[in-house]
């Protein structure tokens, strides 16, 4: 499933410049993508709405002071600074990604290529959608480029190497990420506001079904030592893991889903009163505005980790090792960027596995732990 042929940067007549531009450059990961990407000599070029926070942003990842930005406050605006200048990759930060991404991937075709970090099941199959198109185009469009999608993808990938398809895969995804001091922001508020307003999803024979929030919760015994709690959810993971084994029936957890047993009874309910949009509105304005003190990462590793089992009952159980869940999202998506600005790639839509393979995730500084 991997795609890893050459790309151009001219097809149905539109020509692509160099430069790579960074759309929410002044958050966590789109500043570690900047540093990233200037250190290893390609040209960024910083999107955001402040010019003033971009330079400093900028400048501390490595760019010069004078270093082109571009000034844009939505994603209809910065699709029309996309369709004008041409550049050769686009990277998303900015959140949102069910309305974001098919706009932001729309403007970035003809011949341009496309990275975003999204893990939700709308947002994923909403660009998966526009695979045809972007062949057409000569585009590649990459989404999940991060901890979450790829961390459990890869593990998926992994053990149904030259295996038949399987019966069953569950996924577990456990970030451990240290908080920067500072506002939450409108990309996590969002994040976290989507999860508990889309519920629970599940597949079963093959149908991606609705399930309740929270359902099959896990206790997670790590491979040094450690352990955290997770419950179902419906996340950019799911939907990977499904197309990456073709089992009929995947269930996907996240430690980011409350385990205690009072708060997941109280879930759907407080799905259901976000799902009004001025409610949902309303939290997200006041979830992004939250400061939160510096902390530490509460476990030393993020994990990754996926159980599949076949229909003559072998079962085979894996994980991915990584450390700080944000570091690793911004390596990932770093490196898919790199390629893609490099030539490396085959049009049309992919999750990260499925676009460059299971080892991407060791290139970006993971480790495999199989049984």
């Amino acid at each position: 499933m991997t795609k890893t042929s050459k790309t151009g940067g001219t097809t149905g007549g539109s020509r692509t410049n160099d430069e790579v531009w960074i759309v929410g450059a002044t958050g966590r990961v789109g500043r570690g993508v900047t540093a990233r990407l200037a250190a290893r000599g390609l040209t960024v070029v910083p999107v955001g709405r402040s010019r003033e926070r971009m330079v400093s942003a900028g400048s501390e990842a490595g760019l010069p002071r004078n270093a082109k930005v571009v000034v844009a406050d939505s994603a209809e605006r910065i699709a029309d600074e996309i369709a004008r200048e041409r550049p050769r990759v686009v990277v998303n930060t900015m959140g949102a990604y069910a309305a974001t991404a098919p706009m932001i991937a729309r403007a970035c075709m003809p011949g341009g290529h496309y990275v975003d970090q999204a893990n939700d099941v709308a947002a994923v199959e909403g660009l998966l959608a526009l695979h045809d198109e972007a062949v057409r185009a000569g585009s590649t469009l990459v989404t999940g480029a991060g901890f979450g999608v790829l961390a459990t993808e890869a593990v998926v990938a992994k053990l149904c190497e030259g295996r038949p398809t399987p019966h069953r895969v569950r996924v577990d995804a456990v970030a451990s990420v240290g908080v920067e001091a500072g506002v939450l922001g409108a990309a996590l508020a969002t994040g976290l506001v989507d999860m508990l307003t889309a519920g629970g999803r599940r597949y079963e024979n093959g149908r991606l079904i609705t399930s309740r929030l929270g359902a099959d919760p896990q206790q997670l015994a790590f491979p040094d030592g450690e352990s955290a709690k997770s419950g179902g959810a419906a996340s950019g993971d799911l939907v990977a893991a499904h197309a990456m084994s073709g089992a009929p029936f995947v269930t996907a957890t996240s430690a980011l889903v409350p385990s205690a047993p009072l708060i997941r009874a109280l879930l759907p309910l407080l799905g259901r009163l976000l799902s009004v949009p001025a409610v949902g509105r309303f939290t997200v304005d006041r979830l992004g505005r939250v400061k939160a003190k510096a902390t530490p990462r509460p476990r030393k590793h993020s994990w990754g980790h996926a159980v599949i089992e076949w229909a003559d009952g072998t079962r085979h159980e894996g994980w991915l090792r990584a450390g700080d869940g944000m570091d690793f999202t911004a390596d990932v998506t770093a490196t898919v960027t790199e390629l893609l600005a490099r030539g490396v790639g085959s049009p049309g839509v992919w999750t990260p596995a499925a676009a460059f393979g299971p080892d991407l995730a060791t290139t970006a500084g993971g480790t495999f732990v199989l049984d």
